[in-house]
């Protein structure tokens, strides 16, 4: 009898950081943007994505470590690290990384830009008529709304809000000779790229003000001024089990003010600010000198998105219009029922190839006006500010179906939006409850009960992605439209643990988190281990995080099963290392949409010969595990799981452009064509599928 194989004790050979796989993935973003293949406004939003990005990062993840190194807390990570590690190697990759944006910006993209008739103009750059033209634009539209706070012994240093672009200026008061410091906000409310007069490019609103200081400080000589940028803890902290928090959505509204006072924990300045405003800026904001950067382009490099909406489709990609599923054409056209359709058969969409607003919102848009229709319930995690969704459950309260949303409204940075839904809702006469107390609920689903005949009948969605049609033209996502009986009274099962008290909880065929997904898909991958090389795995995720899934996926290898992961972000599973995982492949796409669906694949399933297919909310990282409430929903048609084979082998194909997952932890760029990436794949099927039905 052979021995069972071990893995590494040692956790940095088994496991890679979290935050610097992260980093990585940052790193690939930016390396779109350096593609000269792509149209040049869609490498300027790749350069401004990588910018949001690192924002979020430095928010929540730099600021949590900052939080553990403040406590005391030395346990490291689970490669070995400990938080003070963490940070000191974050900020090593994040001064190369910005170093590397920003000289593609200045060298490469800028003066693209200016050729393209786009530039970034400077003041000093400006024609006098141009300059005579914006004095004129900042007396009518941007001197109004300024406010000009002095600091000194009767003017206390003002609070310097989270991400806002600010002037520190130096003024001297020419009677006594007495320097003093300043604070200028840039207006958030103005476009940060105002369009300079007679279409030669744009100018940075930040520049336009400086020019004109001195109309904020009459009489004052101005010695210098620089931009400067703080980023704040934004991570919620609530205690759903406080007496005092009872109340959930007032306890987030709170914990959203805080968060405007969030500790700082990272300074953005501009290149060549005097040392002594350097050194108040980090006292006053009780920093330390490694919280700071400097940088030779221009801060909060987000706001170039700005500019990508410029009408110049010669300088943008081919556009992809989504295509109407087939099995949907005449039901959106208003020929026959969404649920005519669906007693039928099942529909699998793939957005946003596949229209969301022709499938998803077409669903519940015919559920809200139909006469049969008595029940409506959803979960909302992330909505939009104007969301036809949510408009059309108000529709349906109104007229007295009786509807009930599960609202989350701990969904990072989408509180605010989705406490005002929250509000719109209850007015209509919405059920809307808030999920379970320590657990977000993340599952995406909806369930229909319409009366037909003599019998009740439900049907339903479920999916990988978010109720909101503005990521649903982005973000890549699949969903399920069926009426499943079991499916159903699974979905029945579920709203009613979620909205009343229910324990042991058993479903036909969803599996669920935090309960049973876990040991589900541990199961599956043992499973498959126990058919050594003739198991396989493939498995579509954002982040691969958890421990315990990776060692699972080890023995999978050890026992002779090929293993292939696509990644969109973080990995944390070392591929191709000899004597653990050399039958693990792990790839990275990343392209025009962003890649967000779930998808597993375990070629025996539960048996030999039996293999399984499914679509999760769910990514295998602990918080998806163990403490959110999540989907995973079994694809049983043949012609359904078809198509999530072709999604998850397209991006194996020969000329995909991708990134490889190296056993050392560095990611290669693989060589392919645009014109034959993956994304281009997926639009072509679709559109093959929507032509035969």
């Amino acid at each position: 009898m052979s021995e069972t194989p071990e893995l590494p004790e040692e956790p940095s050979q088994r496991y890679l950081n979290r935050e610097l796989s992260w980093l990585d993935f940052n790193g690939r973003v930016i390396a779109l943007a350096q593609d000269h293949g792509l149209a040049l406004l869609e490498r300027v939003k790749f350069c401004a994505i990588a910018s949001s990005n690192l924002d979020e990062f430095f928010q929540v993840r730099v600021a949590a470590l900052k939080d553990q190194v403040a406590a005391g807390i030395h346990a490291p990570s689970p490669d070995g690290r400990t938080p003070a590690q963490q940070l000191l190697e974050i900020g090593d990759r994040v001064e190369t990384m910005i170093d590397e944006q920003e000289q593609l910006l200045l060298r490469t993209l800028m003066p693209a830009l200016a050729a393209a008739g786009l530039g970034l103009l400077r003041w000093d750059d400006l024609e006098r008529t141009e300059a005579k033209q914006l004095v004129d634009v900042f007396e009518q539209r941007i001197f109004p709304v300024l406010t000009p706070l002095a600091v000194d012994p009767a003017h206390p240093f003002p609070y310097i809000s989270s991400l806002s672009l600010n002037l520190a200026v130096i003024v001297r008061d020419p009677a006594t000779g007495d320097r003093r410091f300043a604070r200028v906000k840039v207006p958030p409310s103005l476009p940060r790229f105002q369009p300079v007069p007679g279409g030669r490019g744009v100018i940075a609103l930040e520049d336009i003000i400086a020019a004109q200081l001195g109309a904020l400080f009459p009489g004052m000589d101005i010695v210098d001024r620089w931009a400067f940028r703080v980023t704040r803890n934004a991570d919620l902290s609530i205690d759903e089990d406080n007496e005092e928090a009872e109340d959930l959505l007032a306890a987030v509204e709170v914990e959203l003010r805080r968060r405007r006072f969030g500790k700082a924990v990272r300074l953005e300045v501009a290149a060549g600010m005097a040392h002594e405003i350097v050194d108040l800026l980090v006292e006053e904001l009780d920093l330390d000198a490694d919280d700071v950067s400097y940088h030779e382009a221009p801060l909060d490099l987000r706001d170039l998105m700005q500019l990508t909406g410029a009408d110049r489709p010669d300088l943008r990609d081919e556009p992809w219009p989504s295509v109407t599923p087939a099995a949907l054409g005449e039901a959106d056209a208003g020929e026959r029922s969404i649920f005519s359709v669906l007693r039928e058969r099942d529909v699998l969409v793939h957005h946003p190839y596949e229209s969301f607003m022709a499938s998803v919102e077409e669903f519940v848009r015919q559920a809200a006006d139909d006469p049969k229709v008595l029940s409506i319930k959803t979960t909302l995690y992330r909505t939009s500010g104007d969301s036809p969704i949510a408009r059309s459950l108000i529709r349906a309260a109104e007229r007295g179906v009786q509807v009930a949303a599960l609202v989350e409204l701990k969904a990072r940075f989408d509180e605010l939006r989705n406490i005002t839904w929250a509000r719109a809702l209850e007015r209509a006469g919405v059920h809307v409850v808030y999920g379970l107390v320590g657990l977000k609920t993340h599952a995406k689903c909806m369930l229909v009960v319409r009366q037909e005949d003599d019998a009740l009948r439900r049907y339903l969605h479920v999916g990988t992605g978010n109720y909101n049609p503005s990521t649903a033209r982005t973000y890549e996502d699949v969903g399920l439209l069926t009426s499943d009986p079991d499916l159903a009274a699974d979905l029945q099962v579920l709203f009613n643990h979620l909205t009343g008290y229910s324990r042991n909880v058993t479903y036909r065929k969803l599996v669920d988190a935090p309960e049973r997904l876990r040991g589900k898909v541990l199961e599956l991958i043992e499973n498959e281990a126990a058919h050594g090389d003739t198991g396989r795995i493939a498995m579509k995720m954002n982040a691969v995080v958890d421990p315990e899934m990776i060692d699972a996926l080890y023995f999978a290898s050890l026992a002779g099963v090929r293993v292939d992961l696509q990644a969109r972000g973080i990995c944390c599973l070392r591929p191709g290392v000899p004597g653990m995982s050399e039958n693990i492949r792990v790839r990275s796409v990343l392209g025009r949409y962003l890649e967000h669906s779930r998808i597993l694949h375990f070629a025996n399933g539960d048996g030999p010969g039996a293999p399984c297919w499914y679509i999760s909310s769910a990514d295998l990282m602990p918080r998806n595990l163990d403490r959110r409430v999540e989907i995973m929903t079994p694809i049983e048609d043949p012609a359904q799981r078809d198509v999530l084979a072709g999604i998850l082998e397209s991006a194996w194909a020969p000329d995909v452009p991708s990134w490889s997952l190296g056993a050392d932890g560095s990611w290669t760029a693989m060589p392919g064509r645009q014109s034959a990436s993956s994304q281009r794949l997926m639009y072509d099927a679709a559109v093959v599928r929507g032509q035969r039905g």
